[in-house]
């Protein structure tokens, strides 16, 4: 048994948070580079290099990478050993508060829909849990603006509709949003589950390293076959045209209705911002 001071879960997410506005990781960097290499466009390779002189500029001066400081979500891997004393829920968002006022992060979270009412410190955050095995804590914060966010979705296909289906319907939502999720984007797929677990999927999708190889050799395929044809979209870097309008694409399953195929697409900016640390 291990009782885990919330203060310090405060503290983490505080620090991750700010980090993670500031300090695009350095896995992104080295793909903008890689495929700004391969850009034909030159207009595309000026986008991207501006790019990649923002993200610096913002590591090294502690501005965050972008105005759109997200809608922070958070996800926690609470070890089946590991107890609080108080409201883990309330500790991660006081967390937050503290990180987008001294961070001077925008805050971008209304109390309600309709009334629109800015909570002027950016919470609630959106929290997810997960109880593992273990006496750890690994806590993921990811803000996620709203440009992406908005042309992201959940279709409930069919299984008749196949893997050909499914790619129509990436393709089609990708080339629909054009530039506006601020291309190069990465793009979390979640297949499998039901509405509510597709969503969750393709969003853990976006936490996944960006040169990882995907377990499954299907879905492996699947994801290169998915990027090739994303990058023959025409989209190109924010929008202006080219060859690189995705860096990767990442897909989640999981087991589903007999009479299902959910498919969630989340996608994701250039601005690909989580960091984690375990306690």
């Amino acid at each position: 048994m291990r009782y885990l001071d919330l203060k310090e879960v405060t503290s983490a997410v505080y620090h991750l948070a700010i980090d993670a506005c500031y300090d695009i990781n350095e896995e992104i960097l080295d793909s903008l580079k890689t495929y700004r290499k391969k850009e034909e466009s030159t207009l595309g390779k000026i986008v991207i290099d501006k790019i990649i002189e923002n993200d610096i500029l913002a590591r090294n001066e502690k501005m965050p990478i972008c105005q759109d400081t997200g809608l922070t979500v958070v996800f926690l891997e609470i070890g089946n050993n590991v107890h609080f004393k108080g409201d883990i829920y309330q500790a991660v968002n006081e967390g937050v508060r503290n990180a987008y006022i001294d961070g001077y992060l925008r805050k971008s979270v209304v109390i309600h829909p309709f009334h629109r009412i800015n909570t002027m410190d950016n919470t609630p955050a959106i929290i997810h849990t997960k109880i593992v095995m273990g006496d750890h804590l690994k806590i993921t914060v990811a803000p996620k603006g709203g440009g992406s966010e908005n042309v992201s979705l959940v279709k409930m296909l069919i299984p008749a509709d196949g893997i050909e289906g499914v790619k129509k319907l990436v393709l089609d939502t990708i080339f629909e949003a054009g530039g506006k999720p601020c291309p190069p984007i990465i793009v979390g797929l979640g297949i499998g589950g039901n509405l509510e677990k597709a969503a969750l999927l393709a969003k853990e999708a976006l936490m996944r390293d960006l040169n990882d190889q995907n377990s499954d050799e299907m879905v492996a395929k699947l994801e290169k076959e998915l990027l090739e044809e994303i990058n023959r979209l025409g989209i190109g870097p924010m929008g202006f045209g080219g060859r690189t309008t995705a860096l990767a694409v990442k897909i989640n399953t999981y087991p589903c209705h007999i009479a299902s195929l959910p498919v969630a697409i989340n996608i994701q900016c250039h601005a690909a911002r989580h960091k984690s640390i375990i306690l």
